[in-house]
């Protein structure tokens, strides 16, 4: 047994470094890989400006999940423009990227360092690489593209989620899967992942249905079952999508009259390219959804009846609250009278899955007894940082600032020392 853990005395925070092997392992999140996170934001969006990447402010109309990220600028075109800009940058420092390749298995020398993996191309052929070090990152990264491992970990709910994006299908865990199949520790939550609302009509990516805290969602007996609008922007990102997957179908219907239009950029919350379903009165749009005239009648009747009068500020959280119906609507309640009466339908989608793995500040992935494995490293969605619930806007944050904090190391390291083997 460890001598640290048998030692007497009240416990005190310290750093890292000098923590007991088996704490370093533990699936908490690291208040010294946090600093290290929150240190690194304006410094990687600084580093990117010059190789081409844009930056945008938000026009977000709703209340910003954290103040400090309201202040921080955009990437124009996310994920898909990092990548597109800086491949063909680094392609032109000859740098080698194998397209239509998927790892498969880590390759460790005697003394249990990372010194390459093996993958197989498009022909299912092995391909054999040999590495001074391994950097994990997304693609098999997070598995919210891999059905079996979804539900192993989230339960039978989650099969009725599906990817964000077009490439979250790519996303099968392989990075997780080949580090701990070599003991290394896990981190994260494995039983959660950042949900967003998206239109299952439509097959574009991120086909967002944002703005449904601007009316009310109803299931498909016709009911309310959520707050459509919490005292915080986390508690409708993720809380009232964990209700949505248990709602039968996994379906739910965000319902709004043209009254949504006093909302000015309100349609940047709408990222569907299919058009709002439409009725001219409440039974004309139950009618094209699918949902019983009368049950959405009686559902709309009693929010309206417990709404307060007057308008609401989208703002601020302005405590616009119904009262006397279940579930209430905490913020932003006003009724759902004016017509046409419009709906975008809306299911749960798996933006990115919160298991991962435990790393160092440098991004050195660590055993489940806390050692640092020598050659390897993770970055992205590989990392597990989050539990419970995703903080807004630091997704691909992550990616950059620990995927540059990796490729720094490893870059020191292979000039300071040859692998073996």
């Amino acid at each position: 047994m460890n001598r640290d853990l048998l030692s007497e005395g009240t416990p005190q925070m310290t750093t890292g470094p000098s923590w007991p092997a088996i704490v370093k392992a533990l699936p908490f999140l690291d208040p010294e890989l946090l600093t290290v996170f929150a240190d690194g934001v304006l410094a990687v969006l600084e580093w990117l400006r010059p190789r081409g990447i844009r930056t945008h402010p938000s026009l977000y109309p709703l209340v910003p999940a954290l103040a400090p990220l309201a202040a921080l600028p955009g990437i124009h075109g996310g994920g898909l423009a990092i990548v597109e800009t800086l491949f063909p940058v680094i392609e032109k420092m000859g740098v080698r990227i194998f397209y239509e390749t998927t790892a498969v298995k880590l390759i460790q020398d005697e003394d249990n360092r990372v010194v390459g993996l093996k993958a197989t191309d498009r022909d299912n052929a092995t391909v054999i690489i040999d590495a001074k070090s391994v950097i994990l990152a997304s693609g098999g990264g997070g598995f919210e593209g891999n059905p079996a491992m979804v539900v192993q970990y989230m339960g039978p709910d989650a099969r009725y989620m599906r990817p964000v994006a077009k490439g979250g299908w790519y996303n099968k865990g392989e990075g997780i899967r080949m580090a701990l199949e070599i003991n290394a520790a896990p981190a994260g939550d494995y039983a959660e992942c950042h949900r967003q609302p998206i239109d299952p009509r439509s097959s574009v990516s991120e086909a967002l249905v944002h703005a449904y805290p601007l009316g009310i969602v109803v299931n498909t007996r016709g009911e309310r079952f959520i707050d459509e609008a919490p005292n915080s922007m986390d508690g409708y990102l993720e809380e009232p999508l964990r209700a949505l997957v248990k709602q039968p179908g996994g379906i739910g219907y965000f319902i709004f009259d043209s009254q949504i239009d006093e909302t000015p950029n309100w349609r940047v919350m709408i990222r569907s390219d299919q058009p709002a379903i439409e009725g001219a009165n409440l039974s004309e749009l139950a009618e094209k959804l699918g949902l019983a005239p009368s049950a959405l009648h009686a559902t709309v009747a009693s929010f309206n009846q417990g709404c307060p009068q007057g308008p609401v500020d989208t703002r601020i959280f302005d405590g616009r609250r119904t009262t006397g119906v279940t579930p209430p609507k905490s913020n932003w309640a006003r009724p759902i009278s004016k017509p046409p009466f419009r709906c975008y339908p809306m299911i749960a989608s798996n933006t990115f899955t919160l298991g991962g793995l435990k790393v160092t500040r440098d991004a050195q992935v660590v055993t489940a007894s806390g050692v640092k494995i020598q050659g390897l490293y993770a970055a992205g969605e590989t990392i597990g940082m989050f539990y419970g619930d995703y903080v807004g806007a630091t997704s691909v944050l992550r990616g950059l600032v620990f995927g540059r904090q990796a490729g720094a190391h490893a870059g020191r390291a292979s000039t300071s020392k040859a692998p073996s083997g």
